[in-house]
């Protein structure tokens, strides 16, 4: 109960249908769900301390609704997105429309729209960004309660066709099939070979060899980004209903594309939510493959709340290439130093390659 009322969330027509069979819709928060062709249940159900959150409905519905008390913030029109949503994105969502380009998608008309109405500053579409984040970290928690999740960052510049590509699905892939879920930043490079591996992971071993073909012949989402698209939605249709995932990506890297293996996408306008979430919500612990300024802000912004226990017991930590985070970029001596006598320090981990992070991360595994 919150404030005396029901604190339920309708995210569906059917499940509308069953709360409003019971004649009262009282206290319920309807998120996003087309109420044009239930009339008849509006004026019929009790809709007292009720909030409609972009539900379209008929006018006699709306005023009827009103006068019950409750509050109805209408649809807003001419968005490319829905701020009000109450689920995940799915690829075929925001891809929708990719056989007449990328551009023409929900995904790139979103980031248009995004980078114009930043650059005019308009409070209204700020408003609508904030409120639409709140609605997918909202979504994101529901759809992963009571997960094992694991993080895998990386760098989006990781061409596939390379064994470093190759390395991280089979990463992925081995990880999900240790009942874990895998959740990236939801891009294309190390994100995207990770969300690949969760998603061919009820596949035959042989499949990731086929798939990796299949996608080296588009490496990278430059030049086109709808033939590196149409390329992976090929290997979707080669196998169809692959493993489940996560994928977190952002607008504010609008160039760089979400990939279609992550089978339910958490994607934001706000970076810095973005990360932040991605991280918190990794509860099982995170795999920092070699990257630049991106994942090595991700490693100290992990190691931050490990440092203070702000989130609880420490979760693992392990950077992947040793030559990469000793040398290249020496996070890990610094990384040491910070863990040095604290809880922290038995949660952090150097390996040389892939294949040792599912034993390592068995081995500091922490039941939350």
């Amino acid at each position: 109960m919150v404030n005396g009322y029901i604190d339920t969330e309708i995210e569906t027509l059917a499940e509308f249908d069953r709360v409003a069979a019971r004649g009262s819709l009282s206290g319920y928060r309807v998120q996003s769900v087309n109420l044009m062709e239930r009339t008849f249940a509006l004026l019929s159900a009790d809709t007292s301390a009720a909030v409609f959150l972009g539900c379209a409905m008929e006018p006699d519905a709306s005023a009827k609704v009103r006068a019950d008390g409750a509050l109805v913030f209408p649809p807003v029109p001419d968005l490319p997105f829905d701020p009000y949503r109450g689920l995940l994105y799915g690829a075929d969502e925001l891809f929708a429309g990719l056989a007449d380009g990328y551009e023409t998608t929900p995904d790139a008309q979103s980031y248009a729209w995004f980078q114009e109405s930043k650059a005019d500053g308009d409070i209204f579409s700020s408003m609508l960004r904030s409120i639409h984040d709140d609605a997918v970290s909202d979504a994101l928690d529901e759809h992963l309660a009571g997960a094992r999740v694991v993080g895998v960052m990386g760098g989006h510049a990781m061409a596939r066709g390379g064994l470093d590509y190759q390395g991280a699905a089979e990463l992925g892939r081995e990880l999900a099939r240790s009942g874990l879920t895998v959740a990236t930043g939801g891009g294309p490079g190390a994100m995207e070979a990770a969300n690949l591996g969760a998603y061919l992971a009820p596949a035959p071993d042989e499949a990731l060899a086929e798939a990796l073909e299949i996608l080296a012949k588009a490496p990278s989402f430059v030049p086109s980004v709808s033939d590196w698209a149409r390329a992976a939605f090929a290997v979707r249709d080669r196998w169809p209903g692959g493993g489940d995932s996560v994928g977190i990506p952002t607008w504010f890297y609008g160039h760089e594309p979400p990939n279609a293996f992550a089978g339910h996408i958490a994607k934001y306008f706000a970076n810095a939510t973005r990360e932040d979430g991605l991280l918190a919500r990794s509860n099982a612990g995170v795999v920092f493959l070699p990257g630049a300024a991106g994942t090595l802000q991700e490693i100290f912004d992990n190691a931050t709340p490990n440092y203070y226990g702000s989130r609880g017991e420490p979760t693992p930590m392990v950077l992947v290439d040793r030559t990469h985070w000793t040398e290249h970029l020496p996070a890990w001596p610094l990384l040491q130093a910070l863990a040095r006598g604290r809880a922290m320090e038995s949660r952090i981990a150097l390996v040389d390659s892939v294949d040792e992070v599912p034993a390592v991360l068995a081995a500091m595994d922490v039941k939350n």
